[in-house]
């Protein structure tokens, strides 16, 4: 978990430099906007701090709801939540973040050749999803192995321990063979849902961090407040809705407070800091200028790729296909009517971001 942590951190960072590799770059011509520096900045500082709350109140949600019963990770509408930020995060794969990507590698500002001659959006977007799918595995098989060693180990001290009763002790350790048996397997059933649990909570918060960051840096390079206004109310939503999802996977994944602080804090400040990113080059950075196409449209293929499996294999499958799931059809029903809700709601959001 420490390595995927620090990985996460140094994409953060790569993030943060990649603006300074398109300065003084030639552009595109641009077509002419309305530029407003001040009723841009005004705009800029409330999408700044709506995007700020509405970040930490989704990924919040989800964490303090385990202090409420009801919403506790084992009963039902933690299930129709789930569902639902899935939903979210599904439409933002598709809706948000692809086309995004498809506008950004084949604009006409880019050579003809390579950019417009092979579909490096699609084909950049399925080595993602390639990619996240190995993670996944070998992470998760990694975790698996070394903590089933771990628990044999203290099976096996525990018996040497207990292993010293005298001419009882074939029949006793026969029986706590069978005992330690069953117990080694549900530890170890526990301990690889709650390793995958934690795997899919970070790469998850990877892929949301590559676009938020992205999307900060579009907000705060831009003048025109036509264009900034209908953003702030789309991506405070846009964020909240995120940060649910992003919140219950946590929630999952049982991690200690400091870490689960870290996360939270750690996605909160993506976009914002972003937008801050983006105010301080907004004078010599040009979203039309080639570099700034091709980083953009590359994370964003990649950032497509990782949300829509996350969405589909980690959140969706693995619980529409669990045995919970489909023994209850109202319980169907309801994780249907909610994953339906939050990809429409979020396609919805399409329309002004």
């Amino acid at each position: 978990m420490a390595k995927l942590q620090q990985l996460l951190i140094t994409l953060f960072c790569i993030l943060f430099l990649l603006p300074s590799s398109v300065f003084g770059e030639c552009t595109c011509d641009e077509e002419d906007e309305v530029e407003d520096k001040s009723q841009a900045l005004k705009y800029k500082i409330a999408a700044f701090v709506s995007i700020l709350i509405a970040s930490a109140l989704g990924v919040c949600i989800p964490l303090l709801g385990r202090t409420v019963p009801a919403l506790r990770p084992e009963k039902e509408i933690f299930f129709l939540i789930k569902a639902f930020a899935a939903g979210v995060i599904l439409s933002t794969g598709f809706i948000h973040v692809l086309p995004d990507a498809f506008e950004n590698l084949t604009s006409p500002c880019l050579n003809e050749s390579p950019w417009q001659d092979f579909p490096f959006t699609g084909f950049v977007a399925m080595m993602s999803a390639i990619g996240t799918l190995m993670v996944d595995s070998i992470a998760t098989s990694y975790y698996k192995k070394s903590q089933s060693d771990k628990v044999q180990q203290e099976i096996g001290d525990s018996e040497k321990e207990g292993g010293q009763e005298g001419p009882l002790h074939v029949d006793t350790h026969t029986t706590h063979g069978h005992s330690h048996g069953s117990a080694t397997l549900l530890l170890n059933s526990a301990t690889s849902d709650l390793m995958r649990h934690r795997v899919i909570t970070q790469v998850l918060e990877l892929g949301i961090v590559v676009h938020s960051v992205i999307i900060g840096i579009s907000v705060g390079t831009s003048m025109n407040p036509e264009t900034i206004k209908p953003l702030v109310g789309a991506l405070t939503f846009h964020q909240f809705f995120e940060g649910m999802g992003l919140g219950g996977c946590i929630a999952q994944a049982n991690f200690k407070s400091k870490a689960v602080a870290i996360m939270s804090l750690f996605f909160s400040l993506t976009t914002p800091i972003g937008i801050v990113i983006g105010l301080a080059i907004s004078s010599v950075y040009s979203e039309s200028s080639p570099t700034a196409l091709i980083v953009q449209g590359i994370f964003d293929s990649a950032s497509a790729g990782i949300l829509i499996y996350m969405a589909l294999v980690d959140l969706l499958a693995a619980d529409f296909m669990s045995e919970r799931m489909q023994n209850n059809g109202r319980l169907q029903i309801g994780a249907n009517v909610a994953l339906l809700l939050g990809t429409g709601l979020m396609t919805l959001l399409a329309k002004w971001a």
